[in-house]
C-alpha cells in the first residue's frame, strides 16, 4: 500500500545506532522518516497503532537464496521477498548460486531489474566469488561492483583453493566488497550429510566433523590478516569457529560473522529418524556449539543473525536422507526464534536489532538499519508477545521444507514497511 504520510503511533522505538530504547511516535513522509518525539499530532497521514509492540529498523537477511533466475519452482524474487516481509524483512542480499550463476554484471541486472518490478522488499545481489562457482577463476568482480553487488561469495560452496581465495580477497577489497565464505573443507567433509556425532553414528550416516568448518574458519582468518582484507563467515555453526573469530577479532583481523536461527536453536538430535528438514549445511551440532554461537552474538563475536533461507521444491526434500537436498526455509520463523534470545536473557533488545539490522547493513555497506528523522523509512513493527502455530502452507516462499513445522512461537512481524510503504501488515 502506497502512503504519502504514515504515523506510527506508542510503539517501543528500539534503534541501536542512536541508543533509542523508548515509547515514541514516528512520522514518515515520501518514504523518509521525518519525525521521532514522544508524540505526534497530525491529521492527514495513515495511523498504524504500535502499542505494546517493537518498532524497529527495518531487519536485514544478508544471506537468503531467491533462487531466480533458474529455479523458479524453488522460489522466484516475487515470492522470496514476499516471504521476507511476512518475516519482518525490508532488504534481503541474496546469493549467487542461480542458474546461470551471478558471476556476470548481466546476471547482476537481471536480478536487480527483476527486484525492481517484482520485489516486495529491497533486493541486493550477491556476486559470485569465482566464475559457475567453480573455485577455478575469478569471476567479472569489477563489473559486477559497477552493476550493483554488495557483497562477493560461492556460498553453497567452499573456495577449497586458498590461493584463489587470497587473490579474491585482494581484488574485492579494491572495490570495497566483503568476500562471505562458506567455510566447510570438503575434503574433510567428504559425504558427510549431518553432524559427526553420537548421533550419525547411531543412524548410520556419514557425519560431517566440526574441524572442516574449522579449517577454513582459521585458514580465512590468516588470508585476512595478511591481506588485510574484509572475510565474513557465513552460518558459523562450531564452537572451535567462534573461538577461531574472536581470537582473531581481538587481534585487530578485518573479519565478520553471521549465525542461522537454526544453528542456535536446533541440535543434531532434531534429525530424529531421517528427517531431512534437519539437513542443512553447515549441519547441525551439539549443546555446547549452541552455547558457543549464543555467547558469541552476545560478546560481539558474531555480527549477524542471517537466515540462509534456502527453499527447495517438494521432490528434493521427501527422498532417503543422503540423496536430500541441504537447506531450510527461514526468513518467517527467523523472529520469533531469535526473540527467544530476548526471553532468555541472553540478548538485550538493543542488541537482537543491532544483530538483525544495523550490524548487517554495515557489512554490506547499504543505506538502511536505524530509524533516525532523514534515514529511508524501511521499518519494522514487532508484536513480541504474539502467539502462533509455524504452518508451512501457509508460507509466503514456495518452500515448505522446515524443521519447525507445528511449533508454538511467540512474536511475530506484524508490519512491514518498505520505502514508507507498508508491504506487509499481519490482519
Amino acid at each position: 500500500m502506497s502512503v504519502k504520510r504514515l504515523l506510527i503511533k506508542g510503539g517501543r522505538v528500539i534503534d541501536p545506532a542512536s541508543g533509542v530504547d523508548g515509547i515514541r511516535d514516528v512520522l514518515v513522509e515520501k518514504g523518509i522518516i521525518s519525525i521521532i518525539d514522544i508524540s505526534i499530532q497530525t491529521e492527514d497521514a495513515k495511523v498504524l497503532s504500535a502499542e505494546g509492540k517493537w518498532v524497529v529498523p527495518g531487519l536485514v537477511d544478508m544471506h537468503v537464496h531467491l533462487r531466480e533466475p533458474g529455479y523458479e519452482y524453488k522460489e522466484t524474487i516475487e515470492t522470496g521477498t514476499k516471504s521476507a516481509a511476512a518475516g519482518g524483512f525490508t532488504s534481503v542480499a541474496c546469493m549467487a548460486n542461480t542458474n546461470p550463476v551471478n558471476d556476470c554484471a548481466q546476471v547482476t541486472e537481471f536480478i536487480r531489474n527483476m527486484a525492481k518490478s517484482k520485489g516486495a522488499v529491497n533486493v541486493f545481489p550477491i556476486g559470485a566469488i569465482t566464475k559457475g562457482l567453480k573455485g577455478e577463476a575469478l569471476a567479472d568482480i569489477a563489473e559486477m561492483a559497477e552493476a550493483g553487488v554488495v557483497a562477493l561469495s560461492d556460498d553453497g560452496k567452499c573456495v577449497m583453493n586458498a590461493a584463489v581465495m587470497r587473490a579474491a580477497i585482494e581484488y574485492a577489497g579494491m572495490f570495497g566488497l566483503a568476500i562471505i565464505e562458506h567455510a566447510e573443507d570438503i575434503d574433510l567433509k567428504q559425504n558427510g550429510v549431518m553432524n559427526e556425532g553420537v548421533v550419525s553414528t547411531r543412524l548410520g550416516l556419514v557425519g560431517a566433523p566440526r574441524i572442516s568448518e574449522d579449517t577454513i574458519t582459521a585458514r580465512d582468518i590468516s588470508l585476512a590478516e595478511y591481506t588485510g582484507g574484509h572475510v565474513h563467515f557465513a552460518h558459523v555453526s562450531t564452537a572451535g569457529a567462534v573461538e577461531l573469530i574472536r581470537f582473531a577479532k581481538q587481534k585487530g583481523v578485518k573479519v565478520t560473522a553471521e549465525a542461522a536461527p537454526h544453528h542456535f536453536t536446533l541440535t543434531d538430535e532434531a534429525v530424529g529418524e531421517y528427517d531431512t528438514n534437519a539437513k542443512m549445511a553447515p549441519p547441525l551440532r551439539e549443546s555446547r556449539d549452541i552455547n558457543a554461537i549464543i555467547q558469541g552474538l552476545a560478546d560481539g563475536t558474531i555480527d549477524c543473525i542471517a537466515t540462509d533461507h534456502a527453499p527447495h521444491g517438494i521432490a528434493e526434500k521427501e527422498v532417503e536422507f543422503d540423496s536430500a537436498a541441504f537447506g531450510i526455509v527461514g526468513l518467517e520463523t527467523a523472529v520469533p526464534l531469535s526473540l527467544g534470545l530476548v526471553r532468555d536473557g541472553r540478548l538485550t533488545p538493543l542488541r537482537l536489532v543491532e544483530v538483525m539490522s544495523f550490524n548487517p547493513s554495515k557489512i554490506l555497506k547499504i543505506n538502511r538499519g536505524t530509524i533516525q528523522p532523514g534515514a529511508v523509512a524501511d521499518i519494522t513493527i514487532i508484536d513480541p508477545d504474539k502467539e502462533w502455530v509455524v504452518e508451512p502452507s501457509q508460507f509466503k516462499s514456495k518452500g515448505r521444507n522446515t524443521p519447525f513445522a507445528g511449533w508454538k512461537m511467540k512474536g511475530k512481524a506484524v508490519a512491514t514497511i518498505v520505502n514508507g510503504n507498508v508491504a506487509y501488515e499481519d490482519n
